[in-house]
């Protein structure tokens, strides 16, 4: 697993933003469509894709797309 492969599931989550505007720096609470739905949506995608459970307390602590998948891939080890 990459951080591009990531990035792609990471945008499936949302209906209306573009793909290509989701990066490793992007802070997805930035993100106009970002919601607490969103929010759950990703924890899911984690959890079954990567079998890693990221808490809603521990998202709260991690602003860009790439320091969660940092802090999957240490939960992952």
């Amino acid at each position: 697993m990459d951080i591009n492969d990531f990035l792609k599931n990471f945008a499936d989550q949302f209906d209306d933003t573009d793909p290509t505007l989701i990066r490793p720096e992007t802070r997805f609470r930035d993100i106009d469509e970002w919601s607490s739905l969103n929010a759950l949506a990703v924890l899911n995608m984690i959890g079954k894709k990567y079998k890693v459970i990221v808490t809603a307390d521990e998202l709260r602590n991690i602003n860009t797309v790439e320091e969660l998948y940092d802090f999957m891939i240490s939960k992952q080890k």
